[in-house]
């Protein structure tokens, strides 16, 4: 009866962990998207254009892509729940920072430092749940944390918008600031303490980055995942300039590319299952169609809705390129975990600073369409190029 207790009692534990790490991925998730929904509001409140005001976007994924790997290194010998534990607690700090800010160039340095802990965090936290639980279970464990993302987007983003557009930008900022310190509550109580790998090396996680495979599968992601932001970064913007859309129109299509990414996620794993190369491809090839339906619909509030559903099912590219770089990364799955996180996040930098390149040269809201199909399309060519790389030298049977 003991040991049935006890059994319990870890299972509980485990379950109560992953929840808690979820807590901090909606956290996150609703700190990046949420705060491109009301770029127009914190625009308008600094006196800066949007193109200018897409530099905190842009920022915050810049954090990212630095923080990931410089962190992932440096604790590779700290506990995880401690590690954890400090990501999120300085995720939070930064946050309310953020809310405090009096100007744009404030604001966009705040971003940077929120981006910091970002790929860290969700990397180690996916690592995590596969060690709590069995073998035949580990793949649940990281798509549970991931759902924390996915809310985010479906729940989390619109309804954060829609409290930031009645009470202000700088709410959005202090909702966030609470939950991430609610995750590190819940972390500290209830992930089981853990001693640091004392085999683990900070060198060996560098060794990931002599692999050339890696480093095509990160530019497919860095590259092609640029469309989406291109486009999402600035919807709400383009909705207010082009449409005559009611208030509530915003939120439902923050809201439909969370429902579409939901249904996307599900896709993806099926067919990163079938290949990994296959699916992505068919991702990438759907990243690049809609952003072009998109600008063919630009003024026609419903039609702009619908293709956010369309481009959220395009966003489970993640996971076929995650799978790969599970196949091709060796010892270093730490490191490869955070920088595919980085490498989304350079994306997320790259696509909504290009659109605004074409939005302040003056070619219309269509045009982050334009940009976000021809980044896309960049995607598939990296992809050809890891394809005929993984012919000529083959490191695994999952192409």
């Amino acid at each position: 009866m003991n040991r049935r207790i006890r059994a319990m009692y870890e299972e509980r534990q485990v379950r109560w962990t992953i929840i808690s790490m979820a807590m901090g991925a909606f956290a996150i998730g609703v700190s990046e998207f949420a705060a491109m929904g009301l770029l127009p509001y914190y625009a308008m409140d600094l006196g800066v254009t949007e193109p200018v005001a897409g530099h905190a976007i842009s920022g915050y994924a810049l954090g990212v892509v630095i923080g990931a790997p410089v962190l992932a290194v440096l604790g590779a010998r700290v506990p995880r729940k401690t590690m954890l534990a400090c990501l999120i607690g300085f995720f939070a700090f930064a946050n309310f920072l953020a809310a405090l800010m009096p100007s744009m160039m404030a604001l966009t340095a705040t971003r940077v430092l929120a981006g910091l802990p970002h790929g860290a965090y969700l990397g180690i936290a996916m690592l995590f749940a596969a060690d709590l639980l069995p073998k035949g279970r580990r793949a649940a464990g990281v798509a549970q944390v991931m759902l924390g993302l996915t809310l985010a987007n479906v729940v989390g983003v619109p309804t954060a918008g829609a409290i930031g557009q009645l009470l202000g930008w700088r709410s959005l900022f202090i909702i966030v600031t609470g939950i991430a310190l609610l995750s590190l509550v819940m972390i500290l109580k209830n992930a089981p303490f853990e001693h640091a790998d004392d085999t683990a090396s900070p060198l060996r996680e560098l060794g990931a980055l002599k692999n050339r495979a890696v480093w095509l599968t990160l530019l497919v992601g860095a590259v092609g995942f640029g469309g989406v932001f291109a486009v999402y970064s600035f919807l709400s913007a383009a909705m207010l300039a082009t449409t005559q859309a009611p208030s509530w129109a915003i939120p439902m299509a923050l809201s439909a590319f969370g429902v579409g990414a939901t249904f996307g996620n599900m896709v993806a794993g099926k067919l990163a299952s079938w290949s990994r190369f296959g699916g992505a491809l068919v991702l990438l090839g759907g990243m690049a169609v809609v952003p072009l339906l998109y600008t063919l619909v630009m003024g026609n509030w419903p039609l702009m809705v619908a293709s956010m559903l369309l481009l959220g099912m395009t966003a489970g590219l993640v996971i076929p390129l995650q799978m790969r770089l599970m196949d091709v990364a060796g010892d270093a799955q730490t490191l490869a975990a955070v920088l595919n996180h980085a490498a989304f996040n350079f994306a997320n930098a790259m696509g909504p600073y290009l659109a605004g390149l074409a939005l302040s040269a003056g070619y219309g809201w269509g045009s982050t369409g334009i940009v976000g199909a021809t980044l896309a399309c960049g995607g598939i060519l990296v992809l050809g190029l890891a394809f005929a790389d993984s012919r000529r030298t083959p490191r695994t049977v999952c192409a």
